[in-house]
C-alpha cells in the first residue's frame, strides 16, 4: 500500500475544502438569481401598477376604492371597478378545484398504489402529456366542445346562454387544466409514503382501501395540499384559454353559472392591445390584485392543510 504522508493527508483535505466552498457559492448564487427575479418581477408591477392612483398621475387619478371595490368595468368610459372581478375570479379557480382536486387524488392513488405496473406507467405518461399541452390549445377545445356542451344543457334546462360562453364553461375548462398538474404532484407525494406505514396498517387488520385511505393519503397530506397550491396557480394565472369562452361581463359578480363572466387575468389580457395611457398601466394594478388573490388562497391552502386530519 502507498503510503500517505500527513502534508498529503492536509493537501487533499484542502483542495476537497475548496471544492465545496466553490460548488457552495454556485448553488448559492443559483439560489439568490434565482429568487431575484421574483423580486424584480414584483418591483416593476409595483411600480407600474401604483401609478394610476397616485396624485401626479399625468392621465388623470384612479379612486383606489372604486378600484377595489367597484362593481362595474367600463374601459370605454374609463370606469374600473375591480371587485366583481376578483370574485368572479374565486369563484372561477375555486369551483375549478371542488371539481378536479377528488378525480386527481383518486387517479393518483390508482395510479401509485392498485394499478397494475405497465397500466400505471401509461397513465403517468398520459398525465404529464396533458400537463404539457399549451394553454391556447385548451382553449380552442373549450371553444369548440365546452361552449356547445354548456349551451345544449343550457337549451335543455331552457336557459339561455351567450353561445355557451359562460362561468360553467370557464370551471369547466380550468377543472381539466389543473387535473395533471395536481394529479402528478400526487402521484409522487404517495409514491414517498414508506411501505413500512402500509406494512403496520395492513398487519393491524385493516383493508388495502382502508390503509389507501386512511394512511396513504393521510401520510401524504402536504405533497396533495402542495399540488393545491400550484393548481390553483394556473388556474388563478390562466389567461388566453379563459377569455376565449368568459366573455368579459362588465359588471358583477357573476351569479348565474350559466352567464357569461369576467377574470383578473382575462381582463389583463384584453387591455393590452394598448402601449401607454391609463386602459394601459391600470392592468398592472389588475396584476397587483392578482397576485395579492393568490397570495392570500396560498395562505388559506395552508391554514387548511394544518388542519386537516390534526384530530
Amino acid at each position: 500500500m502507498t503510503n500517505i504522508t500527513a502534508d498529503q493527508k492536509k493537501k487533499m483535505y484542502q483542495r476537497k475544502r475548496v471544492t465545496d466552498d466553490v460548488m457552495r457559492m454556485i448553488f448559492k448564487s443559483s439560489a439568490i438569481l434565482a429568487s431575484s427575479m421574483i423580486f424584480i418581477i414584483i418591483l416593476f408591477i409595483l411600480q407600474k401598477g401604483l401609478m394610476p392612483f397616485l396624485p401626479n398621475y399625468k392621465y388623470g387619478q384612479v379612486d383606489i376604492i372604486q378600484f377595489l371595490f367597484g362593481t362595474t368595468w367600463r374601459q370605454d368610459s374609463a370606469i374600473y371597478g375591480l371587485g366583481f372581478i376578483v370574485i368572479n375570479t374565486l369563484v372561477s379557480a375555486f369551483g375549478a378545484l371542488l371539481i378536479s382536486l377528488p378525480f386527481s387524488i383518486l387517479t393518483a392513488l390508482f395510479i401509485a398504489k392498485i394499478a397494475p405496473k405497465k397500466l400505471a406507467i401509461f397513465m403517468k405518461t398520459i398525465v404529464e402529456l396533458l400537463a404539457s399541452i399549451p394553454s391556447v390549445v385548451y382553449g380552442v377545445f373549450a371553444a369548440g366542445y365546452i361552449v356547445t356542451m354548456v349551451k345544449n344543457l343550457g337549451s335543455m334546462l331552457n336557459i339561455s346562454t351567450a353561445g355557451g360562453s359562460s362561468l360553467m364553461a370557464v370551471i369547466i375548462l380550468l377543472a381539466i387544466m389543473i387535473f395533471p398538474t395536481m394529479t402528478s404532484i400526487t402521484i409522487t407525494a404517495i409514491g414517498a409514503v414508506p411501505s413500512d406505514l402500509e406494512d403496520a396498517s395492513l398487519a393491524l387488520g385493516a383493508t388495502v382501501t382502508q390503509t389507501n385511505f386512511k394512511v396513504v393519503l393521510q401520510s401524504a397530506k402536504s405533497g396533495i395540499f402542495a399540488g393545491v397550491i400550484l393548481g390553483l396557480g394556473r388556474a388563478f394565472g390562466e389567461a388566453t384559454a379563459v377569455s376565449m369562452i368568459a366573455g368579459n361581463k362588465l359588471y358583477g359578480p357573476t351569479t348565474n353559472l350559466f352567464d357569461i363572466t369576467r377574470t383578473l387575468t382575462s381582463t389583463m389580457l384584453a387591455g393590452l392591445k394598448e402601449t401607454i395611457g391609463l386602459d394601459y398601466d391600470i392592468r398592472y394594478s389588475v396584476g397587483i390584485v392578482l397576485m395579492a388573490t393568490i397570495l392570500i388562497s396560498n395562505l388559506l391552502v395552508n391554514y387548511v392543510k394544518k388542519h386537516v386530519g390534526s384530530r
